[in-house]
């Protein structure tokens, strides 16, 4: 459905797309995450038409999208501020499109009916735009950005002016949507939780390049550098030199998955391999504070030997802030990732 190669736009002789290789499939959810100035923006609006490239091809089925103008591209954009029309209503936003496609007004009528079904607000048409909550809002941008049946829908920070409880049941709503349509879809979000809800793949973006690029899991489970590994939470990371099953850190000795590659490297220890011992088993630590987190408590360390720890554990078995314990370490949460680097730090 969408290729880019060797995607890049310049302000000057900053690179904010540098190169990007990318392709995403027919009925596929791609999510692009990364901090704020990676280039996830640039890159829809590069895709879109509305961002010359510098150098580089964006490809539609195929077809160079050069000389194509952004109405042409059959590519749907929806922001983060939706930019609803607020002289129309309801009915007159979701109907923009088809009627700029030269659609039939019986047609229109039909697939504004349509659209409000499938996006939970049946029989909204006729309500003014400034009457509706912002959840709804969002709700008629997205029927908007569905109306002219575009190829590829992209989604530009889409759920980030909503609260939190909002935004978590919208995501679900969202991705039963895309797969009951088969759309193909390019979000771009910085919220994690948002992107492993929503998509089939993530690609996380840094400096206007991709980090890394695969499933949720893949990329959860084994984030590709210390850039990822630190911008997805985790910050149990340290310089380490592994020697058979164990590696000797800041932590002193930690066990490492079987098979793991040999020498200096840096080491992430997930939260949930930081386990809680009593006193005297284990590395000495202090218990600095905890955070509760819905089924776990995140409880912060200062241990003995090396920077501070996270770990997590469950709500019972949580200690105060001050009191003494021990941690262990579990090698199935443990990844090792590239020695840090000018580019894997």
């Amino acid at each position: 459905m969408l290729t880019l190669e060797a995607a890049t736009v310049r302000f000057g002789q900053r690179a904010v797309l540098d190169a990007v290789d990318l392709e995403v499939a027919d009925h596929e959810i791609v999510c692009v995450l990364g901090p704020s100035g990676s280039g996830k923006s640039t890159l829809l609006r590069a895709i879109a038409g509305l961002q010359p490239l510098s150098g580089g091809r964006v490809l539609l089925g195929g077809a160079d999208q050069a000389s194509v103008p952004v109405h042409r591209r059959e590519v749907g954009l929806m922001f983060q501020d939706h930019q609803l029309f607020p002289q129309r209503d309801v009915a007159g936003n979701v109907a923009f499109g088809p009627r700029m496609h030269g659609m039939p007004r019986a047609e229109q009528q039909r697939r504004v009916a349509e659209l409000l079904d499938l996006v939970g607000l049946p029989g909204a048409g006729r309500r003014a735009v400034a009457s509706l909550s912002g959840g709804e809002q969002q709700r008629v941008a997205l029927a908007r950005a569905l109306a002219p049946r575009p190829r590829l829908l992209m989604l530009d920070e889409p759920l980030g002016q909503l609260d939190r409880t909002l935004r978590e049941r919208l995501v679900v709503e969202l991705r039963g949507l895309f797969e009951r349509l088969g759309t193909t879809v390019l979000a771009v979000t910085h919220d994690q939780g948002e992107a492993f809800a929503l998509a089939d793949r993530v690609v996380v973006m840094r400096d206007g390049a991709i980090a890394q690029s695969g499933t949720p899991r893949e990329v959860w489970q084994r984030p590709a550098s210390t850039f990822v590994a630190r911008f997805l939470g985790f910050d149990n990371i340290v310089s380490a030199e592994v020697n058979g099953r164990a590696a000797e850190s800041p932590w002193g000795g930690i066990p490492v998955p079987d098979g793991s590659r040999q020498g200096s490297c840096a080491l992430l220890v997930r939260p949930a391999g930081v386990r809680l011992t009593a006193p005297g088993d284990g590395l000495p630590s202090e218990v600095l504070s905890r955070t509760f987190r819905g089924a776990h408590v995140a409880v912060r360390l200062r241990p003995e030997n090396g920077p501070e720890l996270e770990a997590e554990c469950r709500l019972t078995e949580a200690p105060e802030p001050g009191d003494r314990v021990g941690a262990v370490f579990a090698a199935d949460e443990v990844v090792l990732l590239p020695a840090p680097g000018p580019d894997t730090a």
